[in-house]
Parts: structure tokens; C-alpha cells; sequence
């Protein structure tokens, strides 16, 4: 009995299996999406409001102007994860990210536990970055427009606002967050093709906005702020000096997460066993040049002190600058990244949920296929209501590091599926090979487990009862269903 549940829960889909299912029938995912439009989405995951706000976090309180350098440290983490992606991508150009891979390397019960994770970092973050979308959007059509919104109507039931008579009032529904929840849903259920259009539009929208600003900045910056350009250690681990440097990497790191998925898309990509790795790895390139570049011109504006408890460090920086129409353009930018983010995140998501009932580990109601659109706008119909109703009804926001350590935990296992592929299949076709095996792999998953263990406890504890959930779910009906499993009873029953 042992036995046989242990075969069960690690059975493997192969790749000959994953590629023939990917193109099999008339229910699968049309194939749009190039280089440049995977790129797009990267950029449009990874670029939202961490790049006006924890540049100035990082700076002021753990490193100084050697800010900079956390980023491209941050970089080379990401960087270990984004090549084994990008080595599996172009191996297994199927929907489902982390989730495909770690079925063809480590079995279904890891698949399930990964794609259930993946939950978190693309539903919960969706609906995370939504209610922050909301309170931009709000403060951008007061400040600009002066058109102010009623304060019921952009507050959760469990958060408060303040009356004009300085009383305190509960909200009723944040209505901005569920409005862009659903308008990107309704733009991905309508098709891939249009949605890397207006994703790609919008991103270069926010890389406009970026340039802009560092543009203007490089005119203002003041030598003297650069004087330490890596202040000297408290004493205390972490406050300047190079433990500073180390900590500022940790909280930069959360800046790019996102980029991962890109991979989603596999099954929808053109050439995927070339265009996934320059999708995965342009985008990520392109954004640590940005990254570097805002990081080098904010501290170069105001020195690293002065955004110490400063809520808006990139405000106080472009008061720097004799051009207050840029605050508003800033604002607009935050607005701009946060829309992509969550399409992309929703994008995702729906990829996921695709392929784990076409696995039969959900149920086929999610892989259906619409005639017209080519999308599964099941999974999309479902996660416009879920996500909408996070966002809307509950203060989500605390949720917040939720999604790290969601992404965290899928990048552990891609790279752990990078070896495992390495000694099982070494002939295996790969279009790009990550370099350095297993030393790669494993400075990947060294550096995320590092990020990991930095989170609180209450993230982990969140964690732990998500996948509880997720136990239950795969035990009482996934793993009686799969797909996999149902076809190896077949041919049991068969030879007897």
C-alpha cells in the first residue's frame, strides 16, 4: 500500500508526453507571441511601483548610494533562476511554468504543491497590487483632475477612512481595484495576441516614464550626496557597510519578481525554443539597467539621510528638480506598472489553472478552450471573480509577502528541476543550456532559501496553512482524478 501511494504521488509526465498534449486536438493555445511581446511581458510583471519605492527604503536605510550595487547583487540571484527557466522553457514549451516543470522532474504531488503555490504568487498578488492601484488612481484623480472619489467606495469593509467632520467611517468596497481586476481579465479572456498589444503599449508607456525622469534627474544630481558612496557600518548588521549592502539586496530582490511569468506563455510563443530565453532573460536585463539607473539619479538628487522615514523619497527627489509636472508623471508611471503587473499576474495564473485541469488535478472546466478567442476564459472568468472579491472585500494588502515567498518557492524548485533533467534525460534536446550545472542551480537555490528564511514568521505560518488547504484538496479528489494516475489503472486493469 505504501509503495503504491509512493509511485502515486511521484509518477512523472514526460517530455515526449508534455509536448504531444500541448499540440494535441482543437482545445489548445494558439501560438502569437514573439521575442519582443514576451519581453513586453516580463517588463510589464517586473517594473510597477518597487522601483519608486523600495530604491528609496533600500538607500536610506541599509546602504546609501551603494544602493546600486544591491540592485545588480539582486540581479545575479534572479539571474541563476531566470537560466534554468530559461533552459526549461525552450525544453518544454508548455502553459504552467514552474508547475509543468516540476511534473517532469519530480512528480505529480511536487507539481501539485507548486501549482498551488503558484496561487499565491499570481492570484493574491494580483489582488495585492490591485488595491494599491486603487489608492494611486484615487490620489492621481484628486491631485490632477480634482475629481475626489467617495471614500466608501475606494476602502475595503475592514478598513477605515476619515470623514470631512474628522469622525471615522468603515469602507464598503474598494470599486477601483475590482474595476482593473476585471477590465484585465475581460482584455485576456478576449485574446493573447491583444493582450501583449496593450501590454506592450502600456509598457512602454512606464519605460518613457523611467527614462523621463532619469533624464531630467542626471542635471540636478549633487556630487556631495554621492560622499559616502558606501557609508560605514553602525554596528549594528545591516545598517551600511557591505552587511548593508547584502540586507538592501534582500529587499530589492522582491522588485523583480515577476519575470518568471513569462514562462507561462510558453505554450502561446512563437519559436519557444529560442524566444523563451531572450523573453526571459531581455526582460530581466532591460529592467536592471533601469534599476540601476533610477537608483544611481535618486541618490545623486537627495542624499541618502534625507529619505530616512520619508514616505515618498522619489517626490523629495524631484523637488529637487525646478519641475513639479513630474511628480504627477511619476504617479502616472506607478499607475502605468501596476496595470501590467496584474494582467500579467492574471495571465499566469489562468495558464496555471489551464494546465492543471487539462492534467486533471482541477477540474476540465477550467481548460476549456473559447471557439472564437482561442483563450481559457473559464480560468479567466473564475479569476476575475476571485481575485476581484480579494481586492474589493478584504485588506489585502497585508498579504503582500505572500507572493514572495510563493516566488521564492518556485524558484527553488525550477532550479532543482534543471539538475534532476541534467541526470535523467542528458540528451534531451535544449535550445539554450544554463551554464555551469550544477553550480548554477545551486547558487539559485542557496540565494532564494537565503530570502526565504529573511521572511517573518507569519508568512510562513500563512504558507504552511495555504498548502494545508492544498493537501486536502489533492488527497480528497486531485489524485483520484489525475489524469496520469487514471490512464496507469487503466493499463494495470488491462494486463491482468
Amino acid at each position: 500500500m505504501a509503495s503504491g501511494l509512493a509511485s502515486d504521488l511521484f509518477r512523472i509526465k514526460t517530455l515526449e508526453r508534455l509536448n504531444a498534449d500541448a499540440e494535441a486536438g482543437d482545445n489548445k493555445l494558439e501560438r502569437h507571441l514573439g521575442p519582443w511581446s514576451l519581453i513586453g511581458l516580463g517588463i510589464g510583471a517586473v517594473i510597477g511601483a518597487g522601483l519608486f519605492s523600495l530604491t528609496g527604503i533600500a538607500a536610506a536605510e541599509h546602504a546609501g548610494p551603494a544602493v546600486v550595487i544591491s540592485f545588480a547583487i539582486a540581479a545575479i540571484g534572479c539571474a541563476f533562476a531566470g537560466m534554468c527557466y530559461s533552459e526549461l522553457a525552450g525544453m518544454i514549451p508548455v502553459a504552467g511554468s514552474a508547475y509543468t516543470y516540476a511534473y517532469a522532474t519530480m512528480g505529480e504531488f511536487i507539481a501539485w504543491i507548486i501549482g498551488w503555490d503558484l496561487v499565491l504568487e499570481y492570484a493574491v498578488g494580483a489582488a495585492t497590487v490591485s488595491v494599491s492601484w486603487s489608492r494611486y488612481v484615487t490620489r492621481f484623480l484628486q491631485d490632477t483632475l480634482g475629481v475626489t472619489l467617495p471614500g466608501s467606495l475606494v476602502h475595503s469593509p475592514f478598513e477605515t477612512y476619515q470623514l470631512a467632520d474628522g469622525t471615522m467611517a468603515h469602507g464598503l468596497v474598494n470599486l477601483p481595484a475590482i474595476f482593473i481586476i476585471v477590465a484585465a481579465s475581460a482584455l485576456l479572456m478576449v485574446g493573447i495576441r491583444e493582450s501583449a498589444r496593450v501590454n506592450g503599449a502600456v509598457v512602454l508607456v512606464k519605460i518613457a516614464v523611467v527614462l523621463i525622469v532619469i533624464g531630467v534627474g542626471l542635471f540636478y544630481i549633487k556630487a556631495q550626496n554621492y560622499d559616502p558612496f558606501l557609508p560605514p557600518n553602525t554596528g549594528t548588521f545591516g545598517e551600511y557597510g557591505w552587511s548593508g549592502v547584502m540586507r538592501a539586496a534582500g529587499v530589492v530582490f522582491f522588485a523583480y519578481v515577476g519575470f518568471d511569468a513569462v514562462s507561462t506563455a510558453a505554450q502561446e510563443a512563437k519559436n519557444p525554443q529560442r524566444n523563451m530565453m531572450i523573453g526571459i532573460l531581455g526582460s530581466l536585463f532591460i529592467c536592471t539597467i533601469l534599476y540601476i539607473a533610477f537608483a544611481g539619479v535618486l541618490t545623486g538628487l537627495v542624499h541618502y539621510d534625507a529619505m530616512k522615514g520619508d514616505a515618498a523619497p522619489v517626490n523629495t527627489a524631484i523637488a529637487q528638480t525646478p519641475f513639479p509636472w513630474l511628480k504627477g508623471l511619476v504617479t502616472f508611471g506607478v499607475i502605468c506598472g501596476f496595470s501590467t503587473v496584474i494582467l500579467v499576474l492574471l495571465l499566469g495564473q489562468s495558464r496555471v489553472f489551464y494546465t492543471m485541469s487539462q492534467d486533471r488535478l482541477l477540474p476540465g472546466f477550467f481548460s476549456a478552450i473559447h471557439p472564437k478567442w482561442k483563450t481559457p476564459y473559464r480560468s479567466n472568468l473564475f479569476f476575475m471573480v476571485f481575485t476581484s472579491a480579494l481586492g474589493g472585500f478584504l485588506p489585502i494588502s497585508q498579504l503582500g509577502h505572500m507572493t514572495s515567498i510563493g516566488t521564492l518557492l518556485a524558484f527553488i524548485l525550477v532550479c532543482i528541476g534543471v539538475v534532476i533533467l541534467r541526470r535523467t534525460q542528458p540528451d534531451a534536446p535544449r535550445a539554450y543550456r544554463t551554464p555551469l550545472v550544477p553550480l548554477v542551480p545551486i547558487l539559485g537555490v542557496v540565494s532564494c532559501a537565503a530570502m526565504m528564511v529573511s521572511l517573518d514568521g507569519e508568512t510562513w505560518l500563512r504558507l504552511i496553512i495555504w498548502l494545508a488547504i492544498g493537501l486536502v484538496i489533492y488527497f480528497a479528489w486531485s489524485r483520484r482524478h489525475s489524469r496520469i494516475g487514471r490512464e496507469e489503472g487503466d493499463r494495470a486493469t488491462t494486463a491482468m
